[in-house]
């Protein structure tokens, strides 16, 4: 079977403003340093794995990722309509082209250190799919983390392939340390791999208000009529997530698998998670989009993440400090208040100051 790799790239990443903005959102910058973005290092481990890459995209970025994956398919969506509609579009359109085929769907802003482990969690997906399981990688918790949804595994259903008893939310503190004692939790990265027709007949079965639409829209994708169609079946697509929409009602009936992975996995959520991925000797050392490398200075702040555009920077007393200097605005904080980041982005425009979103 045909494997195709889905990559919705949407959102704004607020958490990680002002790296990553509206116009310029962290899928398409290079926040490591590696001279590579975030989004172009997702195609590069997919790369050998897959027979064709399909972005799902808003207008706003479409020329910017066609112009860093130029061998990809860019689908631009006519407006946000969730995970659903983005990966159930893309899904649709290669279920016309190739009912056989597989495809599997990977967010375009996390990050993935051991690119073997990858590789073989999805080959082993790959595989589960192609017995008739809607397939997830589950990330194998180093820490009882609130801030991701996680897995229940049960038995074993392929070889290195579990069931999914549930997925559950975000959990409190003593909940997730629960999980993580019994070795059955994992991460849910939002990784799906699925023969594209189970997935549609799945969400046919369970949400035909979804399918339906999905199944005509691609169906007139490629001819004349798509400005029509796009008109008559996306306007009144309903916005859901492919978790609960697929995920979650599958997994009740059996239908899900889980392939438990340790891959060094990050979603790059905030600037704590971006200070983990970087090199601790590197952390002072980071340019941001668009500038030049300037000398840093740390006195007394170990693990300082520091991002310079024009000028030197210096900190001193604030271990764990965040600073970012941007040509037109510059943000200080800690990493232990990384998750604030968001609200700040919300009280621009109270601020008058709503252009630096």
């Amino acid at each position: 079977m045909s494997f195709y790799a889905i990559i919705p790239a949407g959102g704004v990443g607020s958490r990680l403003w002002p790296l990553s903005r509206k116009a310029a959102p962290k899928f398409l910058a290079d926040l490591t340093g590696v001279g590579r973005s975030l989004l172009q290092q997702t195609v590069d481990r997919l790369e050998p794995l897959m027979d064709q890459a399909l972005i799902v995209t808003g207008s706003a970025h479409a020329d910017a990722v066609a112009g860093q994956v130029p061998g990809a398919e860019v689908i631009v969506e006519p407006a946000a309509r969730g995970t659903m509609g983005a990966i159930g579009l893309a899904a649709a359109l290669i279920e016309q082209r190739d009912p056989d085929a597989v495809v599997g769907s990977f967010a375009a802003d996390h990050i993935i250190e051991d690119e073997s482990a990858f590789a073989q969690a999805v080959r082993s997906a790959i595989a589960a799919a192609e017995a008739g399981y809607v397939a997830t990688i589950g990330i194998t918790p180093t820490e009882p983390a609130t801030a991701y949804g996680y897995i229940h595994a049960g038995s074993q259903a392929l070889p290195g392939v579990r069931s999914v008893k549930e997925f559950v939310e975000k959990p409190d503190r003593a909940t997730a340390q629960r999980y993580v004692a019994t070795g059955e939790f994992f991460w849910n990265a939002g990784m799906f791999v699925a023969r594209a027709q189970v997935l549609l007949d799945s969400l046919q079965r369970l949400h035909p208000e979804i399918a339906t639409p999905l199944r005509a829209l691609a169906a007139a994708w490629d001819g004349p009529a798509r400005a029509q169609a796009v008109a008559e079946y996306w306007e009144a697509l309903p916005n859901a997530v492919i978790d609960r929409a697929i995920a979650e009602p599958l997994a009740s009936e059996g239908g899900v698998a889980v392939i438990p992975a340790v891959m060094g996995w990050s979603d790059v959520g905030d600037y704590a998670s971006l200070a983990e991925v970087i090199d601790p000797a590197a952390r002072a050392n980071q340019v941001a989009p668009g500038g030049r490398a300037q000398q840093t200075l740390r006195i007394d702040s170990d693990g300082a993440l520091i991002f310079s555009h024009s000028k030197p920077v210096v900190v001193v007393g604030v271990p764990g400090a965040v600073v970012v200097d941007m040509d037109d605005v510059i943000l200080v904080t800690t990493q232990d208040r990384a998750q604030q980041v968001k609200s700040a982005v919300e009280a621009l425009p109270l601020a008058g100051l709503g252009h630096l979103a």
